[in-house]
């Protein structure tokens, strides 16, 4: 099973909006963009909202029969481990498997001395092209081995026992980017090396980037420098596929990447310049439509979106702490429920849709709100019923945020 040049991983918690979702998809093959879609979500989702794996496989089929697709698409076990792979072993066929608590675990000393011995042929001047020239000493080599090897060795008994239960016929990503620290160049290098080592025939890898990659806002960083890690991290990888035999379609995958606009143009130029692929991964921003959809409804949506929203202030705490890495909320910049209760839908579609210059916008109710999906899940039934008794308003804002605000942005020619 191999992964096309552009895919676009798209999370929806509530398993409603997958046609929504895909006819995105259709509107940028009519423009003349092939992008595959992937349909992601988390354990701890699943947990969450109280839906099994398989409930995503069935969202992703059926949205697929709808609308008539033709060309491929998969559904992602998105940052699995080994504890919790088992779910979605029959139902997925691409599996991001992330290391991130490894990251920093020691190997054996033994496993380090081999991996040095491996690529002692590195040490002295090492040139990534498109990347620069490295000094590589032992010391360096070392060093990546007693901060990544064990992290890769996980990931490679994670692969082992998916294709111990189901054979190799699906698309395997490594994730890397839920550490503190941005990998460097020779960093990642030595890491595809080990990837490589372990026979995991990784076709996308998520790094780690300067900067905060927040849940459903903006990019908070210096674009600059994320423009100069996203081109060196292209040139390693491009360089590592020749080194060390890895898959030829292997490619970066950015996590968290929805509406990151500030650097989709950085991203758009250097995938034009290089002819490089990329998988963009959007989580919950389908979440966020959804309420914007029920807001613009009016009615009984609009009273749910409200409750949602007075639910979440309430237990801000307990929502953010699984989240307190990446979100950064102001409580006084929250407005208080009985403010929100008092607006029209208008006023909460523009206060939660992600418009940067609308004066209404407001980041840290959007923020509280990406979290806040467990209240919606509380609501069962009622929430539910409300996404089809207003599918068309919610349907809309779904398509359109991942047309005009993600895949235009990132794959168009702007005008």
């Amino acid at each position: 099973m191999k992964l096309e040049k552009y895919s676009f991983g798209m999370g929806d918690r509530f398993y409603h909006q997958g046609a929504a979702q895909l006819q995105a998809i259709v509107n940028a093959k009519d423009a003349g963009i092939d992008i595959i879609p992937v349909w992601n979500k988390s354990n701890r989702e699943h947990e969450i909202v109280g839906t099994e794996p398989d409930s995503l496989r069935t969202e992703a089929d059926d949205a697929v029969r709808k609308l008539g697709w033709v060309g491929n698409y998969h559904v992602d076990a998105d940052h699995i481990t080994l504890n919790t792979v088992d779910r979605f072993l029959y139902c997925s066929d691409f599996f991001t498997i992330d290391v991130g608590e490894s990251i920093g675990e020691a190997a054996s000393d033994s496993d380090i001395d081999s991996f040095v011995t491996r690529h002692g042929k590195y040490i002295g001047n090492l040139n990534i092209p498109g990347a620069g020239t490295y000094e590589v000493t032992r010391t360096d080599l070392e060093g990546v081995a007693r901060t990544f090897l064990k992290a890769v060795q996980t990931a490679g008994v994670i692969y082992r026992h998916i294709v111990e239960k189901r054979g190799d016929d699906f698309i395997p990503e490594v994730s890397l980017d839920e550490t503190e620290n941005p990998q460097t160049p020779l960093e990642l290098f030595f890491i595809l090396a080990a990837i490589a080592d372990e026979g995991i025939p990784a076709q996308t890898i998520a790094p780690k980037f300067t900067g905060r990659f927040n849940k459903g806002v903006d990019y908070v960083g210096d674009v600059v420098q994320f423009e100069k890690e996203f081109n060196d991290d292209l040139a390693t990888i491009a360089f590592a596929i020749s080194e060390f035999g890895l898959p030829d379609n292997l490619k970066l995958s950015i996590h968290s990447g929805s509406d990151k606009f500030s650097i989709y143009g950085p991203i758009r130029e250097a995938l034009r310049r290089t002819g490089a692929g990329v998988h963009v991964k959007t989580a919950g921003t389908t979440w966020l439509e959804e309420l914007i959809g029920l807001a613009e409804a009016g009615g009984e949506g609009l009273v749910i979106a409200k409750e949602v929203y007075a639910k979440s202030l309430e237990h801000r705490d307990a929502l953010c702490k699984p989240y307190a890495t990446v979100i950064d909320i102001d409580a006084a910049q929250l407005p208080s429920a009985e403010t929100v209760n008092g607006w029209s839908g208008e006023e909460y579609a523009r206060a939660l849709r992600h418009n940067q210059a609308d004066p209404l916008y407001n980041l840290h109710l959007r923020q509280l709100l990406h979290v806040g999906y467990k209240v919606a899940a509380q609501m069962g039934e009622r929430y539910y019923g409300a996404l089809k008794k207003f599918e068309p308003d919610v349907a809309r804002n779904v398509t359109e945020n991942l047309w005009e605000r993600h895949i235009k942005i990132l794959f168009m020619d702007e005008d």
